[in-house]
């Protein structure tokens, strides 16, 4: 049953994220100051009443199999957790819904889709779960867009949202990634920004999901600093393959962010009826945040890739060192061989039997001062 109730981040600074444009919507949501907080820039509730506790933290499905569906209609607020419960919500027309649905089987996606009269193709792309980042428009006007949230935990990891936004819905796929606390942005609650219409809430997740890039790239950029400082020490085989591990996760973040601009501009730029026109100026400002998340991007790959080539200088320095060394020992025991050839090692035994005369000591006193001269000039040219 129904239950009815009637209720940027800049790299590190949360408080450096820039707010939506003056004067795009009478509606827009007061200056953030702090992410998560609900009030105003003077310390207040943003809309002179008490803002809601919970945050989309709390709300989005986490579990799989988890549903979770919001609706509004005329300031009242209605939670429900069965997809059978869509069809009947839609009769209303006044009514907006967000349908979050995490790990859904194919059973709750057929029903959904029937219920939001979805495309075929949406559904069997919410299935499969293996899109690139993408939208698409219907000719019902429906819109279909792909992003992927990232996560770090070690290594960046990337994981696949499904938006659908249609005339009064927004629906919302993924494997539980909605439900973390990168959403946290939505700080006034999703009732707030679905009386806004779903096109509203839409931006709304999507600016969380890009947000939560920049943490994922900070982590990466210590990574490096830290790998640079390492190869500087000392060029291990551990420093080579994490150097290889960071082109990996960077080559699989580029392919889950790169497309997400494209997608922001013709969200900005095309007439879709789906979005109100008072809220493109919104995904502008998600759209500049990609710009930003793709020059961080470059500059991460541009510094493994130089960190890459000073692991290799230092590796070319070191076999040179190696090699100086032992050209310098070889210089030292080739004038030893040499004198040894000459004079032949048979004279040793007369020496030692004492039927040799002084003269093989005197070379062989000579040899030895020689060596030790070659060896001291050679220590000094830093070649021993």
């Amino acid at each position: 049953m129904a239950e009815t109730s009637s209720k940027r981040r800049s790299r590190s600074d949360p408080a450096a994220k820039r707010g939506p444009a003056a004067g795009a919507d009478s509606e827009r949501a007061a200056p953030s100051t702090r992410l998560g907080s609900p009030h105003g820039s003077d310390g207040h509730p943003a809309d002179g009443t008490a803002a809601p506790s919970e945050t989309l933290g709390g709300i989005g499905a986490t579990d799989p199999g988890e549903v979770r569906i919001i609706s509004c209609h005329g300031g009242q607020t209605t939670k429900t957790a069965k997809v059978e419960d869509i069809a009947g919500l839609l009769k209303d027309p006044d009514r907006q819904l967000w349908i979050d649905l995490a790990m859904p089987n194919n059973d709750e996606i057929r029903i959904v889709a029937d219920a939001l009269g979805l495309h075929p193709l949406i559904a069997e792309d919410i299935a499969d779960q293996n899109q690139r980042a993408k939208v698409e428009t219907f000719d019902d006007g429906t819109v279909h867009v792909v992003l992927f949230a990232l996560d770090y935990a070690g290594e960046a990891s990337a994981a696949e949202i499904d938006f659908v936004l249609g005339d009064r819905y927004l629906l919302t796929v993924h494997d539980g990634t909605l439900g973390a606390s990168k959403t946290a942005p939505l700080r006034f609650g999703v009732e707030k920004a679905l009386e806004k219409g779903p096109d509203f809430l839409l931006y709304a997740l999507t600016d969380a999901v890009v947000d939560g890039y920049f943490p994922v790239l900070d982590k990466i950029g210590d990574d490096i600093d830290e790998l640079q400082d390492r190869v500087i020490d000392e060029a291990t085989d551990w420093t080579l393959q994490r150097l290889f591990t960071l082109k990996r996760e960077l080559a699989t973040l580029r392919r889950a962010i790169s497309p997400a601009r494209e997608i922001f501009a013709q969200l900005t730029n095309r007439d879709i009826a789906a979005i109100d026109e008072r809220h493109i100026v919104y995904f502008r400002d998600v759209y500049d945040h990609l710009i930003r998340v793709a020059d961080e991007l470059d500059n991460d790959r541009d510094l493994v890739a130089g960190t890459l080539d000073i692991y290799v200088s230092i590796v070319n320095n070191d076999l040179s060192r190696i090699m100086k060394r032992l050209t310098g020992v070889t210089v030292i025991l080739a004038g030893i061989g040499a004198v040894a050839g000459i004079f032949g090692m048979s004279e040793a035994g007369n020496a030692f039997s004492g039927g040799e005369q002084n003269g093989f000591w005197l070379v062989t006193g000579f040899v030895i001062l020689v060596s030790f001269g070659a060896a001291y000039v050679l220590h000094r040219l830093d070649w021993i």
